[in-house]
Formats: C-alpha cells, structure tokens, sequence
C-alpha cells in the first residue's frame, strides 16, 4: 500500500481532449516499484498534486488490471483542474491515493447492471463499465444510462456507440436540448427509466450525477420494484484531505472520502436529498 498521506512522482504519458473543458490524464508512477504496487478498484479516486498549486480529488476510470496507465478524466472547474489541463506528456504531478470505498463489484457478479448517469459526471462508472466489457461473460445483461444537458457535451460517444454494439448491452442516452444529427432521445434520461431491459429481481443499479437526478432515479427505480438494497450512489463532496480528518466532505454520520464515495441507497437515504448534508 502507498503511504496515503505523502504525495507520489507520477508522469503524464498521455494528454487526451475529450472537449474543451474536459481532458483525460494518462499517467504512470515514475517509482517502477510504486506503479507495480499500485492497485484500486472501479471507483475509487486518487487525489492529484500540482505543485505549488494545490490538490483535488479525481475518479480513476481506467481498468484495475491496465498495468501499463492509469487514466483520470478532468473538468475545468477551478484552479487545480485549470492548472491539470496544462499539463502535457512527460511532465510529472504528485498522486496520493487511492481512496475511499469503490464499487460492489463481487456481489454483482452475475447480476444485470444498470448504470445511470447525469450531466458531466460520469467518471465514476465509467470504470465499471470498462470492467464489466472485459469480463462481459460474468454479468448479466448491461444497461448504460446517459442524460446531458446538450447533445454537444456528450464525451466517449463512439465508446457509447461501440458499446451498444455489444450482446446483451443496452445504452440509452439523451440531451435536454439535442443539436443536429442526434440519434438518441431528447429530454430527461430518468424519463427513460422505463424503456431500460433488465431483471429488477437481480440487478444492481450504479448511478452518479446531480443529486436532484439520482433522487428522481431512485425514485422511479423503486417504483419498478428495484430493491432498495441493489441501488448504489456515488456521492460527491468537498474532499480535501481523503483520509477522513478535515471533516469538510461529512454526508450525516459518514465521510464520503472514506466511507464512500460509494454508498448503497439504505445506508444513505435519511440523509440524502436533505438540505444541509
């Protein structure tokens, strides 16, 4: 294990523009040994280093057993994530990580998945979604759920469109507002709920986003008769420290840096949508 409270020399290998506000950092720790012993699961984040300039909490999307990278996908949103999109192949940024708790991937083996996501943030299960593609024979049926705000701000569309391709997977996505050429649906994606193909007795159901759109899912989801227990949230919050000291990242009882960011629907839901947690 890394040590979690000390920064890591990690070189950028690759720059990749998703948009022009979003970017995929591609790294590789410069300590051979460091990097042969790093490991996490879909997820989990790291937080990363400029120096000088601070530090910020970003999902890993890259597959577990990728040996060669590990790839964190940024939005421009502040000074860090400015200073982030700078970077190009060869520089060198600290990395501490990773953290917090990542997806219930051993007890979905062999479950349906659905995984539903709102506006820019789907990071976090882009992961799982790369996972379950390269181990496609241990789950079940695949339903991948994607609303944005315009059409234009859909990044990896020819992944979604790869990934619709393949047997027994399902994407569904849309826009509020959709620009020419769009081919999928106009609207909310939780509206969509319906049309979604999967056994509600045996799935389990990972979702990010805006918290108002994972509330309106859990909603509709439960409707359908979706066990509470099989719906699982990645929450987002104020993490700066990740090991749980700083306090700025508590949701009720929990810190998300560490007890999360992952949380199962039950363990959260007298807090969630609660103004003021």
């Amino acid at each position: 294990m890394l040590n979690h409270y000390v920064p890591q020399q990690a070189e950028v290998i690759e720059r990749i523009e998703e948009t022009p506000s979003i970017f995929t950092l591609r790294l590789h720790f410069c300590d051979p040994k460091l990097h042969q012993q790093f490991s996490f699961q879909p997820g989990q984040f790291n937080m990363l280093y400029i120096y000088g300039v601070g530090e910020v909490p970003i999902s890993i999307v890259s597959d577990p057993q990728d040996e060669h990278s590990y790839d964190h996908t940024i939005r421009i949103v502040g000074r860090v994530t400015q200073a982030l999109s700078q970077l190009s192949a060869g520089d060198v940024i600290g990395v501490r990580g990773p953290f917090g708790r990542g997806w219930p991937i051993e007890q979905t083996r062999g479950k349906d998945i659905v995984v539903v996501t709102g506006g820019l943030g789907c990071a976090p299960v882009v992961s799982v979604i790369h996972y379950v593609m390269r181990r496609r024979d241990q789950f079940g049926r695949l339903v991948i759920m994607q609303s944005v705000k315009h059409s234009d701000d859909l990044i990896w569309r020819k992944q979604y469109e790869e990934w619709q391709q393949v047997e027994d997977t399902q994407v569904i996505l849309a826009a509020d507002r959709a620009g020419a050429g769009w081919p999928w649906a106009t609207g909310r994606v939780t509206d969509l709920l319906g049309e979604a193909r999967f056994d509600v007795n045996h799935c389990s159901v990972m979702m990010c986003g805006p918290e108002g759109m994972m509330q309106v899912a859990v909603n509709g989801l439960m409707n359908m008769n979706v066990d509470e227990s099989n719906l699982w949230l990645s929450m987002e919050r104020n993490m700066q420290c990740a090991v749980g000291h700083c306090g700025h990242c508590q949701h009720g009882p929990n810190f998300v840096c560490k007890d999360g960011p992952i949380f199962n629907y039950s363990e959260i839901k007298e807090w969630f949508g609660v103004r003021g947690f």
